[in-house]
Protein backbone atom coordinates (compact mmCIF):
# COMPACT_ATOMS: atom_id res chain seq x y z
CA UNK A 1 0.00 0.00 0.00
CA UNK A 2 0.94 3.61 -0.48
CA UNK A 3 -0.02 6.66 1.58
CA UNK A 4 0.21 10.24 0.36
CA UNK A 5 2.61 12.28 2.54
CA UNK A 6 0.55 15.41 1.90
CA UNK A 7 -2.57 13.71 3.29
CA UNK A 8 -2.03 10.34 5.02
CA UNK A 9 -5.78 9.70 4.91
CA UNK A 10 -5.38 9.01 1.19
CA UNK A 11 -4.13 5.57 0.24
CA UNK A 12 -3.57 3.39 -2.81
CA UNK A 13 -3.92 -0.38 -2.89
CA UNK A 14 -2.12 -2.66 -5.33
CA UNK A 15 -3.61 -5.91 -6.58
CA UNK A 16 -1.04 -7.86 -4.57
CA UNK A 17 -2.33 -6.28 -1.35
CA UNK A 18 -5.58 -8.20 -1.77
CA UNK A 19 -3.87 -11.56 -1.41
CA UNK A 20 -3.30 -11.21 2.32
CA UNK A 21 -5.79 -8.43 3.10
CA UNK A 22 -3.55 -7.59 6.05
CA UNK A 23 -4.24 -3.85 6.30
CA UNK A 24 -7.61 -2.79 7.78
CA UNK A 25 -8.32 -0.57 4.76
CA UNK A 26 -8.05 -3.65 2.57
CA UNK A 27 -9.73 -6.06 4.98
CA UNK A 28 -12.72 -3.77 5.57
CA UNK A 29 -13.27 -3.31 1.83
CA UNK A 30 -12.07 -6.62 0.47
CA UNK A 31 -15.36 -7.55 -1.23
CA UNK A 32 -15.70 -4.47 -3.50
CA UNK A 33 -11.93 -4.44 -4.08
CA UNK A 34 -11.76 -8.06 -5.21
CA UNK A 35 -14.93 -7.68 -7.25
CA UNK A 36 -13.41 -4.69 -9.05
CA UNK A 37 -10.09 -6.43 -9.74
CA UNK A 38 -11.94 -9.46 -11.09
CA UNK A 39 -14.03 -7.17 -13.33
CA UNK A 40 -10.88 -5.44 -14.58
CA UNK A 41 -9.23 -8.75 -15.47
CA UNK A 42 -12.29 -10.45 -16.96
CA UNK A 43 -13.91 -7.45 -18.66
CA UNK A 44 -11.46 -4.60 -19.27
CA UNK A 45 -8.53 -6.85 -20.22
CA UNK A 46 -10.49 -8.99 -22.68
CA UNK A 47 -12.26 -8.49 -26.03
CA UNK A 48 -16.02 -8.04 -25.99
CA UNK A 49 -18.33 -9.13 -28.82
CA UNK A 50 -20.24 -5.83 -28.73
CA UNK A 51 -17.20 -3.56 -28.59
CA UNK A 52 -17.04 -2.95 -32.33
CA UNK A 53 -13.28 -3.32 -32.70
CA UNK A 54 -10.59 -5.91 -32.05
CA UNK A 55 -8.61 -6.04 -28.82
CA UNK A 56 -9.55 -5.70 -25.16
CA UNK A 57 -12.14 -3.26 -23.88
CA UNK A 58 -9.29 -1.18 -22.41
CA UNK A 59 -5.90 -1.63 -24.10
CA UNK A 60 -3.97 -0.28 -21.09
CA UNK A 61 -5.21 -2.17 -18.03
CA UNK A 62 -3.31 -5.44 -18.45
CA UNK A 63 0.01 -3.62 -18.85
CA UNK A 64 -0.86 -1.34 -15.94
CA UNK A 65 -1.35 -4.42 -13.78
CA UNK A 66 1.79 -6.10 -15.07
CA UNK A 67 3.84 -2.96 -14.38
CA UNK A 68 2.28 -2.49 -10.93
CA UNK A 69 0.83 0.84 -11.99
CA UNK A 70 -2.79 -0.15 -11.37
CA UNK A 71 -4.06 1.22 -8.05
CA UNK A 72 -7.35 1.16 -6.18
CA UNK A 73 -8.78 3.06 -3.26
CA UNK A 74 -12.15 3.10 -1.51
CA UNK A 75 -14.13 6.10 -0.26
CA UNK A 76 -16.52 5.26 2.58
CA UNK A 77 -16.84 8.55 4.46
CA UNK A 78 -20.35 9.71 5.25
CA UNK A 79 -22.36 11.60 4.27
CA UNK A 80 -21.81 10.80 0.61
CA UNK A 81 -22.43 14.15 -1.06
CA UNK A 82 -21.40 15.70 -4.35
CA UNK A 83 -19.13 18.13 -2.54
CA UNK A 84 -17.36 15.40 -0.58
CA UNK A 85 -16.99 13.27 -3.69
CA UNK A 86 -15.52 16.14 -5.70
CA UNK A 87 -13.19 17.04 -2.83
CA UNK A 88 -11.65 13.59 -2.47
CA UNK A 89 -11.42 13.01 -6.22
CA UNK A 90 -9.60 16.34 -6.63
CA UNK A 91 -7.10 15.23 -3.97
CA UNK A 92 -6.39 12.01 -5.82
CA UNK A 93 -5.85 14.09 -8.96
CA UNK A 94 -3.12 16.01 -7.15
CA UNK A 95 -1.51 12.81 -5.88
CA UNK A 96 -1.72 11.20 -9.30
CA UNK A 97 0.38 14.03 -10.74
CA UNK A 98 3.13 13.23 -8.19
CA UNK A 99 3.22 9.46 -8.81
CA UNK A 100 6.33 7.93 -10.27
CA UNK A 101 7.15 7.47 -13.05
CA UNK A 102 6.37 10.98 -14.23
CA UNK A 103 8.09 10.60 -17.60
CA UNK A 104 8.71 7.85 -20.13
CA UNK A 105 6.57 5.28 -21.85
CA UNK A 106 5.23 3.72 -18.65
CA UNK A 107 3.48 6.94 -17.65
CA UNK A 108 0.53 6.21 -19.92
CA UNK A 109 -0.31 3.07 -17.93
CA UNK A 110 -0.75 4.72 -14.53
CA UNK A 111 -4.30 4.17 -13.30
CA UNK A 112 -6.22 4.93 -10.13
CA UNK A 113 -9.72 3.57 -9.52
CA UNK A 114 -11.63 5.35 -6.74
CA UNK A 115 -14.38 3.00 -5.58
CA UNK A 116 -17.64 4.32 -4.11
CA UNK A 117 -19.49 1.23 -2.83
CA UNK A 118 -21.97 3.41 -0.94
CA UNK A 119 -23.03 5.09 -4.21
CA UNK A 120 -24.95 1.96 -5.23
CA UNK A 121 -28.26 3.85 -5.39
CA UNK A 122 -29.98 5.80 -8.16
CA UNK A 123 -28.95 9.04 -6.45
CA UNK A 124 -25.40 7.78 -5.97
CA UNK A 125 -24.96 6.80 -9.62
CA UNK A 126 -26.15 10.23 -10.70
CA UNK A 127 -23.60 11.70 -8.29
CA UNK A 128 -20.83 9.65 -9.93
CA UNK A 129 -21.76 11.02 -13.35
CA UNK A 130 -22.15 14.59 -12.09
CA UNK A 131 -18.73 14.49 -10.42
CA UNK A 132 -17.08 13.30 -13.63
CA UNK A 133 -18.76 16.08 -15.61
CA UNK A 134 -17.86 18.72 -13.04
CA UNK A 135 -14.18 17.78 -12.83
CA UNK A 136 -13.41 16.72 -16.40
CA UNK A 137 -12.27 20.13 -17.66
CA UNK A 138 -9.76 20.52 -14.83
CA UNK A 139 -8.47 16.98 -15.28
CA UNK A 140 -8.00 17.55 -18.99
CA UNK A 141 -6.14 20.79 -18.26
CA UNK A 142 -3.77 18.64 -16.19
CA UNK A 143 -3.27 16.13 -19.01
CA UNK A 144 -5.49 13.56 -17.28
CA UNK A 145 -8.69 11.74 -18.07
CA UNK A 146 -11.44 10.95 -15.57
CA UNK A 147 -14.06 8.35 -16.39
CA UNK A 148 -17.24 7.26 -14.65
CA UNK A 149 -18.10 3.57 -14.35
CA UNK A 150 -21.20 1.99 -12.84
CA UNK A 151 -23.93 -0.55 -13.57
CA UNK A 152 -26.73 2.01 -14.22
CA UNK A 153 -26.24 1.25 -17.12
CA UNK A 154 -23.94 4.16 -18.05
CA UNK A 155 -25.42 6.69 -20.46
CA UNK A 156 -22.42 7.09 -22.77
CA UNK A 157 -22.26 4.78 -25.80
CA UNK A 158 -19.15 3.15 -27.21
CA UNK A 159 -17.15 4.81 -29.98
CA UNK A 160 -17.45 1.87 -32.36
CA UNK A 161 -20.86 0.52 -31.38
CA UNK A 162 -23.40 3.01 -30.08
CA UNK A 163 -25.56 0.20 -28.74
CA UNK A 164 -22.77 -0.88 -26.40
CA UNK A 165 -22.22 0.73 -22.99
CA UNK A 166 -18.51 0.12 -22.27
CA UNK A 167 -18.38 2.10 -19.00
CA UNK A 168 -20.06 -0.70 -17.05
CA UNK A 169 -18.68 -1.83 -13.70
CA UNK A 170 -20.19 -3.81 -10.81
CA UNK A 171 -18.96 -1.26 -8.25
CA UNK A 172 -19.51 2.49 -8.88
CA UNK A 173 -16.15 4.16 -9.43
CA UNK A 174 -14.23 7.00 -10.99
CA UNK A 175 -11.06 6.17 -12.92
CA UNK A 176 -8.04 8.43 -13.38
CA UNK A 177 -5.40 7.92 -16.06
CA UNK A 178 -3.04 9.92 -18.27
CA UNK A 179 -4.37 11.41 -21.47
CA UNK A 180 -3.03 9.74 -24.63
CA UNK A 181 -3.05 10.89 -28.28
CA UNK A 182 -5.93 8.56 -29.19
CA UNK A 183 -8.24 10.24 -26.64
CA UNK A 184 -9.36 12.99 -29.03
CA UNK A 185 -12.80 11.43 -29.74
CA UNK A 186 -13.58 11.82 -26.02
CA UNK A 187 -12.62 15.51 -26.09
CA UNK A 188 -13.93 16.84 -29.40
CA UNK A 189 -17.11 18.49 -28.12
CA UNK A 190 -15.56 21.30 -26.07
CA UNK A 191 -13.10 23.99 -27.14
CA UNK A 192 -11.30 24.00 -23.77
CA UNK A 193 -10.77 20.22 -23.93
CA UNK A 194 -9.55 20.45 -27.52
CA UNK A 195 -7.11 23.24 -26.64
CA UNK A 196 -5.71 21.17 -23.75
CA UNK A 197 -5.36 18.14 -26.02
CA UNK A 198 -3.48 20.17 -28.61
CA UNK A 199 -1.13 21.65 -26.01
CA UNK A 200 -0.07 18.09 -25.22
CA UNK A 201 -0.33 16.31 -28.55
CA UNK A 202 -0.48 18.98 -31.25
CA UNK A 203 2.49 17.39 -33.02
CA UNK A 204 1.55 13.79 -32.14
CA UNK A 205 -1.99 13.49 -33.50
CA UNK A 206 -2.44 9.95 -34.85
CA UNK A 207 -2.83 9.86 -38.65
CA UNK A 208 -6.32 8.38 -38.49
CA UNK A 209 -7.49 11.32 -36.31
CA UNK A 210 -5.91 14.25 -38.18
CA UNK A 211 -8.93 14.98 -40.37
CA UNK A 212 -11.25 14.82 -37.39
CA UNK A 213 -8.98 17.15 -35.41
CA UNK A 214 -8.81 19.65 -38.28
CA UNK A 215 -12.60 19.67 -38.68
CA UNK A 216 -13.19 20.21 -34.96
CA UNK A 217 -10.48 22.86 -34.68
CA UNK A 218 -12.04 24.80 -37.56
CA UNK A 219 -15.56 24.41 -36.19
CA UNK A 220 -14.69 25.46 -32.63
CA UNK A 221 -12.14 28.12 -33.58
CA UNK A 222 -9.31 26.59 -31.57
CA UNK A 223 -5.75 27.65 -32.36
CA UNK A 224 -3.63 24.62 -33.31
CA UNK A 225 -0.11 25.52 -32.24
CA UNK A 226 2.95 23.50 -31.33
CA UNK A 227 3.37 21.23 -28.39
CA UNK A 228 3.33 22.92 -25.00
CA UNK A 229 2.57 20.85 -21.94
CA UNK A 230 1.23 23.84 -20.05
CA UNK A 231 0.15 23.89 -16.42
CA UNK A 232 -2.70 22.41 -14.44
CA UNK A 233 -5.35 24.97 -13.54
CA UNK A 234 -6.30 24.59 -9.89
Amino acid sequence: MRFWPSDPALYLIECADLESAAHPYVRDNVTPLRETVRWAKEYLCRPHPQLGRKGPVCPFVQTAMDQRLFFLTVYREQPLTSENMCRVVAKYRDWFLELEPRHGTDVQFQTILILFPDAATDEGLLMIEATQERLKANYVDCGLMIGEFHYGPPRKPGLWNHEFRPLFSPVPLLAIRRMVPTDFPFLNSDARWVASYLRLFGDQVPPHLKEQVKEVVDRLGVVWGGRNRGECRQ
